[in-house]
């Protein structure tokens, strides 16, 4: 064919991480990005996990690092890291409800010795990715790592509550997932990427966020916040976690929560994309990636959704794309890629509270 495979695939990672990372920087990181899945394919390949009552467990996590597989051969870096992120949350998880169930059949001193090494475990973990330096590494990479490092503790304090108001094997798979997030925030921060020169100008999304809970609170409505109940809950938990990022000064990773909100809101009234429309769609597709590939910023957060959207409507299988796949696409560069350019500009002002009224938002805790 002329161009051999392995250079055509060295050219294509240039074109998709396109200014955010040197040639050397994006090779010595899809290594360590490989070798990760490896290591969790491995392991998963050694001691499968079984949980009564989550038989599916073990296909999951395999998908999930299969996926992680095929976004980094392909080029798309960040929706590897993106998809790398889910499998270890998974994994560890089922790993510990599985290896601990038998240690807390005793009772809750059981689990509230196995609780206090995962929280001197996890402590470690965060305090070593909070020494990490942001500065000069792409906003995709910093945006996951803090999404991670930000739902560890809540993670790990609700693993606790389960075991309190149910049993203690309640907890353990909670606690085995924060241990997951926590692990991930450290290893993403080991990545070798170098970020643009012209970084994002990071600040509190919380004006935003407001914005969207009052147009979520307006949404739901009968009879659609019964027929959507599920795209509501997940709508509820995005913007939470968000808001609760921001809260923390982790910025990177409430924006990226924030996008994501977006994205299950315009997913409430996104219309099925007809054969002409999946066309049009894939030419609006090539061109986004031709203007990102030529930006001067620090766009690795909107190139991660990119990648997410490109993925969803081309499979690297070869099979068809779902309906909502096709739906999330469009949404993505109608909706997402527009809000991220406006959050670069500086905040709005905040709504202040009247003391009249008070907004309660309904979710399945923890962020599902």
């Amino acid at each position: 064919m002329g161009i051999p495979s392995r250079h055509f695939r060295f050219l294509l990672a240039l074109a998709m991480f396109g200014a955010w990372t040197s040639p050397a920087a994006g090779q010595e990181a899809k290594s360590q990005i490989k070798s990760e899945i490896e290591r969790l394919q491995q392991s998963l390949k050694e001691k499968p996990v079984s949980i009564p009552g989550f038989p599916d467990i073990n296909s999951m996590v395999a998908g999930s690092l299969s996926a992680a597989t095929e976004a980094l051969e392909s080029g798309k870096l960040y929706l590897s890291l993106e998809k790398l992120l889910g499998a270890e949350d998974l994994l560890q998880g089922g790993r510990l409800a599985a290896d601990k169930a038998e240690t807390v059949k005793s009772g809750f001193p059981a689990f509230e010795a196995e609780w206090e090494k995962a929280s001197r475990s996890l402590k470690t973990l965060n305090d070593e990715t909070r020494k990490k330096n942001w500065r000069s590494a792409p906003l995709a990479q910093q945006a996951l790592a803090e999404t991670a490092q930000g739902m560890s503790v809540p993670l790990l304090e609700g693993g606790r509550g389960f075991a309190i108001s149910t049993k203690p094997s309640d907890g353990l798979f909670y606690v085995g997932q924060a241990q997951g997030e926590a692990a991930f925030a450290r290893y993403a921060s080991t990545l070798s990427l170098a970020g643009n020169s012209a970084p994002f100008p990071l600040r509190s999304f919380l004006p935003e966020l407001q914005k969207l809970q009052q147009k979520t609170n307006a949404a739901f409505q009968p009879p659609r916040s019964v027929q959507l109940h599920d795209r509501f809950i997940a709508l509820n938990s995005a913007i939470k976690l968000a808001e609760e990022l921001d809260a923390q000064k982790f910025y990177a990773g409430a924006l990226y929560q924030y996008l994501e909100a977006t994205r299950h809101f315009a997913m409430l009234d996104a219309f099925p994309l007809d054969p002409a429309g999946q066309s049009a769609l894939q030419t609006d597709l090539a061109a986004a990636r031709k203007k990102f590939a030529s930006s001067k910023q620090d766009d690795s957060l909107a190139q991660l959704f990119l990648e997410r959207a490109e993925s969803q409507s081309a499979h690297a299988d070869g099979s068809a794309p779902s309906v909502d796949e096709w739906r999330s696409s469009r949404v993505i560069l109608d909706q997402v890629l527009p809000a991220y350019f406006a959050a670069r500009k500086p905040a709005s002002t905040l709504r202040q509270a009247s003391g009249k009224t008070v907004d309660i938002t309904l979710v399945r805790w923890p962020y599902t």
